[in-house]
């Protein structure tokens, strides 16, 4: 079944690449190829064809997807249902493993005497509708041309981004910026709670000022404690580890790669378990969708 698969894709890998990655041997391959004269059956064939579909999917989410979410994917389109362990024992039978996180530069600067607002979730991350509770952070991305810094803003209901700033440098303009973007893209809700970490450029008087004047309300992490700002902490892991995995040469590549992750593949093609295998957007519309409830 090996040697199929890599006969099946001779014209796209080498042979020793696949050989080595497949962990089989290059000349046993090329002596299967000899004997080969038979079709594979037809229950071979069905392993084939759900195989390359495993693989599909598996290299469409930049190698990221374990054997629940491909799973998930195979059942939207099959009849026939696919148990999550068949998945998962052709993902091991070719060493299909997703990524796995790393960490990262610090970027939070908790050392200031600027006024901290109160923890107003207190890691209740539930929404029951958009723009009920959002979250804020920013990170750090390393190039050959210096540090790329990114400001982002998700919703907490579907865990939509919804506002997104790039910058080179870590000030209270890029999380100003952040906001202004959600303002702009039309995710504004008068009352909603933005929650962040006690960093200065968060605790800044210009940052408190832009989210008074939006008319939200702003909220605050305990001092070191990341958990309390775990959805967003959680969102730039993804973001590094699923996409964004590999040395950066200009500030421009790292930053054409946060504005696809983040507005493309997460909101519009990444399906999420706690959202019932829904991509953040389809989620976030269903919501919309619902028929109003009378009050009468």
């Amino acid at each position: 079944m090996i040697y199929y698969f890599m006969f099946q894709h001779k014209e796209e890998h080498a042979i020793a690449r696949m050989a080595r990655v497949l962990r089989v041997s290059e000349s046993g391959y090329y002596k299967w190829l000899k004997r080969r004269n038979a079709p594979p059956t037809e229950r071979e064939q069905k392993e084939l064809d759900l195989t390359e579909e495993i693989y599909n999917i598996f290299k469409a989410s930049h190698y990221s997807y374990g054997s629940r979410k491909i799973t998930a994917i195979l059942n939207m389109h099959h009849e026939e249902p696919i148990n999550h362990k068949r998945v998962e024992r052709i993902m091991q039978k070719y060493c299909w493993h997703s990524k796995v996180r790393k960490s990262y530069i610090v970027t939070t600067d908790s050392e200031h005497d600027f006024p901290i607002a109160p923890n107003l979730l207190k890691r209740d991350f539930s929404a029951e509708r958009p723009g009920q509770k959002m979250v804020s952070d920013t990170t750090a991305i390393s190039t050959g041309e210096g540090v790329l810094y990114v400001a982002g803003i998700l919703d907490l209901y579907g865990r939509r981004p919804v506002g997104i700033a790039l910058s080179t440098h870590n000030d209270r303009f890029l999380v100003i910026d952040a906001l202004e973007d959600m303002i702009i893209r039309g995710f504004k809700h008068t009352g909603a709670i933005l929650h962040s970490d006690r960093g200065s450029t968060y605790c800044s008087d210009d940052y408190r000022q832009a989210i008074e004047e939006a008319g939200m309300i702003c909220s605050m992490s305990r001092k070191g404690d990341c958990w309390d700002n775990a959805p967003m902490e959680c969102f730039w892991g993804k973001m590094k580890s699923e996409w964004m995995d590999r040395e950066y040469e200009t500030i421009a590549e790292a930053a054409a790669d946060v504005y696809e992750y983040c507005w493309s593949f997460y909101t519009k093609q990444r399906i999420h378990a706690a959202l019932n295998y829904m991509t953040p957007i389809t989620y976030y519309n269903a919501w919309s969708a619902q028929p109003a409830i009378s009050m009468i």
